[in-house]
C-alpha cells in the first residue's frame, strides 16, 4: 500500500511561548528555569508520536517584513516583551534543543515564520505523494488547507472525541471552524483585523463577517456591494473602513515567494540521542530522560518502535 511522504512544520515561537506558560516554576537544583525547555522537548516528541514525520522543520521569526511595516507602521507594537526567564530557554531550543530531537531551524532575516511555513507547504504540495502538517495556531496559515496541508491541534475545541489526542483539520473541519473554506479566510479577517498582532479591523465579530463572505462570495464581491447589506449599521462601518479593510487583505497575505533556505530533501528528521540524553540530563527532566534512554535503545536495537 502506497504511504504519502509526510512533512511536518512547526511554528517555534508559538510552542515556545506555549510551553512557557502551561507549565510554571521549573527549574532545575542550579535554580535555572526550565518550564519551556520541558514543554517544547514534550510538545515535538508527542507530535512525532502521533504524525510518525519522516520530514520535518521548526520555524521562528526573525524580524518583520518591511512590505507588513511600510503597510501598517503599528504592526505589532502592543505586543508584550518577551518574559526574561524565557529569554535563555528560548536561546537553548533554538540553539541545541530542537537540533538534537532531529529537526532544522529555519528562519530569515525580516521575515515571520508563517511565510515560510507557507513557502514551504506550496513546494512541497508539487511533489506527488507529499502530505503536509502545519504545527501552529496562526490564523494565517489556515489560508493553505486543502488535499494536500492539515493543522495538527490538540486543543479540547477542535477533537472530535474528548478521547482523542490530537487533531488534524483537513478543509472540512477549518471550514466548519471558521464558517468559510479556507480560501476566504483571508476575505474573513480583513474585515475584523487581529488585535493580537494590532491590526484593526472594521467593527464587526467573525460570525459576522464570515456570514457577509458567504453571503457575498468574497470581499471583493461584498465592498463592491455595500449597499445591498441588509443591516444600515453595517453598511456604515464596511463604508467607513473600506480603505482599512483593503489595507488589512495585503497584510494577510502570506509572502510564499520566498526561496527555501534548506532543500525539503534535507529537512529528514534525525534524532542525535547521545547529545540529546546529555542535554536533557543538564536540565534534570528525570521522566522525560528516561523516555528518551529507552527510545535510543530501542534505536540502536533497530527495532521498528524506535520513533516514539
Amino acid at each position: 500500500m502506497f504511504q504519502a511522504v509526510k512533512l511536518l512544520l512547526i511554528d517555534g515561537h508559538y510552542y515556545v511561548y506555549r510551553s512557557f506558560f502551561a507549565i510554571p516554576n521549573l527549574s532545575n537544583s542550579r535554580g535555572e528555569p526550565t518550564n519551556a525547555i520541558f514543554g517544547f522537548a514534550k510538545t515535538l516528541r508527542l507530535m512525532l508520536k502521533h504524525l510518525q514525520p519522516e520530514f520535518g522543520a521548526v520555524f521562528w521569526d526573525e524580524g518583520m517584513p518591511e512590505r507588513r511595516v511600510k503597510l501598517q507602521p503599528a504592526y505589532k507594537e502592543t505586543r508584550k516583551e518577551m518574559p526574561k526567564p524565557m529569554v535563555p530557554q528560548l536561546e537553548f531550543i533554538q540553539e541545541t534543543l530542537t537540533l538534537l530531537l532531529g529537526f532544522k531551524n529555519i528562519s530569515l532575516p525580516n521575515t515571520e515564520a508563517d511565510d515560510l511555513m507557507g513557502c514551504y507547504a506550496i513546494a512541497a504540495c508539487k511533489r506527488p505523494g507529499t502530505k503536509v502538517v502545519l504545527a501552529t495556531n496562526d490564523k494565517d496559515l489556515y489560508q493553505l488547507v486543502g488535499a494536500c496541508v492539515k493543522v495538527y491541534t490538540t486543543a479540547k475545541a477542535d477533537l472530535a472525541s474528548p478521547k482523542d489526542a490530537f487533531a488534524l483539520l483537513g478543509e472540512p473541519e477549518v471550514t466548519a471552524k471558521w464558517d468559510v473554506s479556507p480560501r476566504l479566510i483571508g476575505d474573513v479577517l480583513a474585515l475584523t483585523g487581529d488585535s493580537v498582532d494590532n491590526i484593526p479591523g472594521a467593527g464587526l465579530g467573525r460570525k459576522t463577517a464570515a456570514a457577509l463572505i458567504r453571503e457575498f462570495g468574497g470581499l471583493e464581491q461584498l465592498l463592491a456591494n455595500i449597499d445591498k447589506v441588509k443591516s444600515e449599521r453595517t453598511r456604515e462601518k464596511l463604508a467607513n473602513a473600506r480603505e482599512q479593510i483593503l489595507q488589512n487583505r495585503k497584510m494577510i497575505d502570506l509572502d510564499c515567494h520566498l526561496d527555501l533556505p534548506v532543500a525539503i530533501d534535507d529537512l529528514r528528521i534525525k534524532p542525535d540521542y547521545p547529545n540529546l540524553i546529555a542535554a536533557l540530563e543538564k536540565c534534570e527532566f528525570k521522566s522525560l530522560l528516561q523516555e528518551v534512554r529507552d527510545e535510543a535503545a530501542r534505536a540502536r536495537a533497530g527495532s521498528p518502535g524506535n520513533l516514539l
